[in-house]
């Protein structure tokens, strides 16, 4: 039987690690064969696929683990989910075409920005970023990285959130028309840090798109792999340690996977609410707390 992967859209950040995570799993062989699968809801969806058994595991950024465990919207009721592993931290960022008229984030009142799918995690994100910060009236513009950075390159979109980089979407993007990423201005990215828990404060590197001249603050979600509860303990214990023990291998085959050895050394330690019972004995950590 097949180990199915929930991810995001093709091309999309998680689209894109898992598969590396697949390479290295199915080398590994506890595991294999493996089975990457889009949904197109992310998050969200990974959570209501994981439910209904049509995946084993899934990505997620680590705010929605929260809200799906809990029921709270847009979850109609509590999803059993435990977490298996650190994927990575990275930023999530504005960007505009490089003669935009907008200057920071604070401009995107009034504009038409691409929140991404409706219901997805990116959409959500982009309107607690917004919300945190007080801005109103931004209009919602529901469309997936590729046609939400289309639409922005056209001019039908005023700015765009996106995903942690390197993903294809930005890459052709960047090919094709010269881009800006938003700043945050004076204290407002600590307003949005003080206020979402579940963000953190990330650099995107000068260079780390063309034009980029000098390391900018973002925000950073933690990005985790998540199974439902009832998935047994060894199946858990095996993408745990394969997580662990291809760290480096993960981070050589995508540049998104910086820094997972350090984040899986800590991580079974870190008292992670809602730990698989399986991924803790990997780790030698504590069994789960809700």
């Amino acid at each position: 039987m097949p180990t199915r992967i929930g991810t995001a859209e093709t091309g999309g950040t998680f689209f894109t690690q898992a598969l590396a995570l697949k390479s290295v799993l199915d080398a590994d062989g506890a595991l294999a064969p493996v089975e990457v699968r889009e949904t197109p809801g992310a998050s969200v969806g990974n959570a209501e696929l994981l439910d209904a058994g049509a995946i084993d595991f899934g990505f997620m950024a680590a705010n929605w683990v929260a809200r799906a465990t809990g029921g709270k919207p847009p979850f109609a009721r509590p999803i059993a989910l435990r977490t298996i592993a650190p994927m990575n931290v990275g930023p999530l960022f504005f960007i505009v075409r490089a003669d935009s008229a907008l200057a920071s984030v604070d401009d995107l009142a009034a504009r038409r920005v691409v929140f991404g799918p409706q219901k997805s995690g990116m959409a959500e994100h982009a309107g607690v970023i917004l919300g945190a910060l007080g801005i109103a009236g931004a209009v919602p513009v529901h469309l997936d990285f590729a046609a939400g950075a289309a639409a922005v390159e056209s001019g039908a979109a005023d700015a765009q959130l996106q995903c942690p980089i390197p993903n294809r979407v930005m890459t052709e993007l960047c090919r094709r028309t010269a881009v800006r990423v938003l700043p945050y201005g004076p204290g407002r990215l600590e307003r949005v840090l003080a206020a979402v828990p579940f963000y953190r404060r990330c650099v995107m590197p000068a260079g780390a798109i063309p034009g980029l001249a000098l390391d900018l603050p973002q925000i950073g979600v933690l990005n985790v792999l998540v199974a439902h509860a009832r998935l047994g303990d060894d199946r858990a214990a095996a993408m745990a340690r394969a997580i662990v023990a291809h760290a480096a291998a993960l981070e050589r085959l995508n540049p998104l996977f910086g820094g997972l050895g350090r984040l899986c050394a800590t991580f079974g330690a870190d008292g992670v609410p809602g730990l698989h019972s399986g991924a803790a004995r990997a780790y030698g950590a504590p069994g789960p707390a809700l």
